[in-house]
Order: structure tokens, then sequence, then C-alpha cells
């Protein structure tokens, strides 16, 4: 049985295989090969298997034609909905027509990515807001409504993604009828949901992936029991993401969406009971009057400290009578309604969470609250998920399969394998097939200025003008900081012809889009764009990084897990801080050099990588590149590429 697994991948990625047939141009690479192997070989023992593929292994079809040789049912779970889109649109389907063109797949995203009929027809009828931009998207929305087969809101490219008419034209797991929903016959989220039952091979994001494993999705729980091969490709983000997902949130926009729902319900069907009208917006007045406490920026930090604020503790107070005032009214509408019905489990459901998150004296866990423009939420997060997802993992019959670019450090993977329980896993670690010393050389300048001095912003907007004038634009400047990346950006519009294009002023893709078609374009950006942006060819010569990307030492996370370190006795910096901050500067770095052609520079402008004792093990976690300290030497390399 080994043998024939073994020769069926082989020949799959042989000169004259399936896969060389069918692609344009395919050829197998050793270290694609090798993983396909170890795929293979993990599917039939039912095993789990952690592989870091560098950049250009190829590490899609490396476990996409195992998966569908194995004939087995298969969960292929990625870290966004765009890498998810990519994934089932563009390089499934290749595999798919060379080796099992029968072989059913399917798409399957989170309910509130599908248009939900029902609350289409209430929320147009009476709609919530009546500004002339809201007014404008539900109609969109409604035109698109009749010409979609999908219902899936990536689709609609009318308006934007952030769209406030969005949760008002999709349901969620606390607003969804279900089964008593009138318009069940037309529900996109139930085709989805029955498609991916009938497939063998099922895309999904880790959101989905998790939301249905912590049993907060209804509905899709029967699909994962059933399945063979679980793969986690992005398999960096799964630590952080289950965390959330095992934790516990609540969210002023659930606690809004109710209110304009039970408003709704009453203009149609409720007139007569007032008082639930009045309730409502008592509520919602007090959720908006609570947000007003924080401060006016968006801002992130420890809730065990900030609820204890007096403004606070009143804030706290004045909702949780309007919860029981809206309580009190609500069960007296009981049964008028299916749309009720469902709003009184709503409201039981937050005000048991709020009570939740205001019990702040549980160890174990992290408590934090992060505030947008208009709302705030309050979470808490386990600060550590080994034991449960371990022990989900170990009763699983499935295999599991966890593949990302960054997920050792110093060619090590303890680190990722304590965090998720899985130490008898199988790893795998496999180097770029790229030559770095020919295609891409590292610069940590000479005599630059340490990351916390005053002179550091001055000296990063004056070396990136040198280079990305020296490179024509075709540069991306990555930041650790929005306040840093628009201190330079306001810096170097004042400087340089080249466009600007700076994170924040619209979405991510039309940013990117923008940067290809421009050709000669700078583009600074933070979190998002350390990851999952794929810019190939001369488009992208240069990438230049502020600073080593160490959490924020006031998120309130990072602080509790410090914290639970320093109580088992081991070293926070070298067991939580610095193993984070490598996977995130391996991400960011993995931007520069993603093709055979591709040749670029790196620029780290952090002396601390030379100067302290644990820059070495950065260094060691970084592509063997060329390195020099010397920038005119970098602007020599850049002007003659």
């Amino acid at each position: 049985m080994a043998q024939s697994a073994t020769n069926s991948v082989s020949q799959c990625f042989a000169k004259e295989g399936a896969l060389a047939k069918a692609i344009p141009g395919f050829k197998a690479r050793q270290s694609q090969l090798d993983m396909a192997h170890a795929v293979a070989s993990v599917i039939k023992d039912k095993k789990q298997l952690v592989v870091e593929a560098g950049t250009g292994t190829g590490k899609t079809f490396a476990y996409l034609a195992p998966a569908l040789l194995a004939g087995k049912k298969v969960i292929v779970s990625t870290g966004t909905k765009a890498l998810q889109e990519q994934l089932f649109h563009r390089d499934l389907p290749l595999v798919k027509d060379a080796l099992k063109p029968r072989f059913r797949t399917a798409l399957l995203k989170g309910r509130s990515n599908y248009l939900c009929q029902y609350r289409l027809e209430v929320n147009g009828q009476h709609p919530p807001f009546d500004d002339k931009e809201f007014l404008h998207d539900m109609s969109e929305v409604r035109k698109w409504s009749s010409q979609t087969d999908s219902g899936d809101l990536g689709e609609l490219t009318t308006i934007e993604e952030g769209s406030r008419a969005i949760p008002f034209v999709t349901s969620n797991v606390e607003n969804c009828l279900s089964k008593d929903c009138p318009k069940i016959g037309e529900c996109h989220v139930m085709t989805a949901r029955k498609d991916a039952l009938e497939a063998d091979l099922v895309v999904v994001n880790h959101h989905l992936f998790f939301a249905d494993m912590a049993l907060k999705d209804t509905g899709f729980g029967e699909l994962i029991p059933d399945v063979d091969v679980i793969i986690f490709d992005e398999a960096h983000q799964i630590p952080d993401i289950a965390s959330e997902y095992f934790g516990e949130h609540f969210s002023s926009r659930q606690v809004f969406e109710l209110c304009k729902d039970i408003q709704a319900e009453y203009a149609a069907n409720l007139r007569d009971l007032q008082q639930l009208n009045k309730a409502a917006i008592n509520l919602e007045k007090n959720i908006l009057d609570m947000r007003l406490v924080f401060g006016i920026d968006p801002e992130k930090g420890n809730w065990r400290d900030r609820s204890r604020n007096d403004a606070i503790q009143q804030a706290i107070k004045h909702i949780s009578k309007s919860f029981e005032f809206l309580y009190d009214v609500l069960k007296l509408a009981i049964s008028r309604s299916d749309a009720i019905d469902n709003c009184f489990d709503r409201l039981v459901q937050l005000k048991g969470k709020f009570e939740k998150v205001n019990q702040i004296e549980d160890t174990g866990f992290s408590y934090w609250y992060e505030t947008t423009k208009r709302h705030f939420s309050l979470h808490i997060t386990p600060l550590s998920i080994a034991d449960k997802f371990g022990g989900y993992v170990d009763e699983s019959t499935a295999s599991w399969i966890f593949t990302s670019a960054t997920v050792s450090v110093d060619d090590k993977f303890e680190h990722y394998t304590n965090q998720l329980g899985i130490q008898d896993a199988r790893t795998l670690l496999l180097d770029s097939p790229f030559d770095y010393q020919k295609q891409a050389l590292f610069c940590v300048p000479r005599y630059f200025p340490e990351p916390n001095d005053k002179a550091a912003v001055g000296a990063i907007t004056e070396l990136a003008l040198e280079l990305i004038t020296a490179s024509r634009g075709r540069a991306f400047l990555l930041f650790t900081s929005h306040r840093v990346m628009s201190l330079v950006a306001q810096r170097l519009e004042d400087k340089t012809p080249l466009p600007i294009l700076v994170q924040g002023t619209t979405s991510k893709r039309l940013l990117l889009d923008k940067f290809t078609k421009l050709k000669h374009a700078v583009l600074l950006g933070t979190g998002s764009f350390w990851e999952g942006v794929d810019v190939r060819g001369d488009t992208l010569s240069l990438v230049m990084i502020d600073k080593l990307p160490f959490a924020s030492p006031d998120d309130p996370l990072l602080q509790a897990r410090i914290e639970d370190c320093k109580r088992k006795g081991l070293d926070p910096f070298s067991e939580v801080q610095i193993p984070q901050a490598v996977i995130t500067l391996k991400q960011g770095v993995g931007r520069l050099i993603r093709d055979v052609t591709d040749r670029g520079v790196l620029v780290i402008c952090d002396p601390r990588l030379v100067t302290r004792g644990y820059g070495e093990v950065f260094l060691r976690s970084l592509p063997d590149m060329r390195r020099t300290r010397d920038t005119d030497y970098v602007v020599e390399f850049l002007e003659s590429l």
C-alpha cells in the first residue's frame, strides 16, 4: 500500500506525468516532490504533519495532488477569503482536471458572506438608516440579488467591502431564523452547505473552521466529523485564530444589529408594544454612550485594568439595566413572530456574554478590549489552547497537515507544535528553491539609529527616499505601526514625484491593483501587507522594513502570555516574544522574491539585528542572501536592475 501511494505520487509529478501533461510549463521541484510524499504518507498513516515549505516550493500542488489521489473526504482551510477563492478558482481546477475530473469540490464561506433574502426583504421595507449612501447600497444589493446563483457577496463589486448595508442583508448565527425562515427555500447558505456535504473536497477558511470546531456555528457541524484529511495552508495563523474561537467575546455591533432588528419587527408587526421600541432605543443609546467613554481614536488594551475606571463602571451599570428592561419587555412579545423569538434568544445570549466578559477574576485568560471608530468589543482569550486543540486532534481519526512558509524558528518546530499541543506530529523543513545568493541583496544599514530614537523616523524617510529613487519606485515599505507609516508617508509625498500608495486610503485589493498597474509606485503598509501579498516580476524590487516586528508591549494578550510564562519559571522574551517576531519577520521578507526570475533588495532598518545577541536567531531564520551594510552598494545594485 505504501509503495503504491509513493508510486502514484511519483508518477503524478514525473516529467511525463499527469500534472505535466495537463499544465503547460509544469516542472516538479525536488522539494515539492518531498512534500507530496510526506503528505501521502501522513494520509495513509492517519498522523499529523507540520511542513515549512519555503517560497516557491509549490506547496499547493504538493498537498492537493496526494489528497486527490487518496480518494478521501478532504477539507482544505486557508488564511483568508482571498486565498480561499484563489485556491478554489485557480489552483484546484488545474490539479483536479489533471488527476480526477469527476472529483467533486465545493467552496464554503461563513454565513455572513451570503445574501439572506429574508433580511434583504425586511430591512429593504424598513431601512434602519435613511442616508443616501445606505439606501444606494441596499438598492445595488437588490439589483444583484436577482442575478446571482450563489448569493456569495464576493461577486458584488458595486458596493464597498465594508458597506454598512452588508450586516442588514446577511445573517449570522444569532439572527438566522433557520428552519422557521419564510425564505428557507431560497437560502444560499443552505445550498452552499448542501454542496459542501456532498463534495469530496471542501475549501474553507480558518475562521469558519474554528467557528465550527468551537461549536459557535450550527449547521456546519456535520461536515468536519466525516472528514478523513484536514489541511491548513497559511498554518502560522492557526494558534492566534484558534485562541480567539476558544475564548468569548462581546461586540457592540451585535447589540446594535439586534436593536435595529427589534425596531424593524416593531414597525412591521408589533405596533401595539410601544415599550418594545423604547427599550431597544434605550439599549442602543447606552451602548453608543459606552463607546464614547473610550478615546476617539481606535485603541486596544487590558480590560481588567480599563474596566475599573469610574466612567466605564457607570456605563456598564447603565447597559446592564437596559438589558434587563429590554429582556422584561421582549418576554411579553414571545410567540408573536418567529423573528421576535429569534431576537429574544439573541438578547439572552448577548446579556450572558456581557455579564461573562465583566467577571474579570478568572485566571488562565487574557481580558482585553478593542475599539473601532464606531464600535467596541470585549474579549476573553485563553492563554493556551494546547490541551483543547491537541485533545481534539488526538480524538480525531483524520490526518492533519499544517503548512506555511513560516512556522519554524531557527529551523526548529517546537514553538509551533507546543502551542497547538501536537508534539508527536511529524515535521519537515523544505528550503525555497530560489537562488537567494544570486537573486537578492540584504542590507542592515550601518550607523542607523535605534528604533526608539527620535531620529529614527527621519533616518527611515531619508534612506527610503534615496532607495526608491534608485529603484524608480517598485517598492514596499513595511511598518510595524500605523503612526510611523503615516509620518513617513507625509514626508515622502512632499519630496518625491513617485506615486505614494498608503494602506487605509482604499481597500487592500484596490491598492495592490493600482501598485501593479502603475509599475513605478511605492506602497506603504502595516500588518496585513506583511503576508498573503504576491507581486511577481520587476514591479517589486525593494522591500524595506522599519524595525523588527516585536508585538506591542501594550498588547493585553501578549502581556498575559508573558505573565503566564514567568509563573512557569521560563524566559518570556525567548519563549514568547522572539518566536512570534521571527515568524512575522519571515512573512514580511517573503514579499520580495516570489519567482525564479525575481531580483531585489531587502533592507531592515534595525541595528539590533547586529548589535544584540538575539539578532542571530532572526538572521539564521531568514533566506541565505548576500549581505551588506553599505547603502551606496544597495543604490548601485538597485540602479543596475
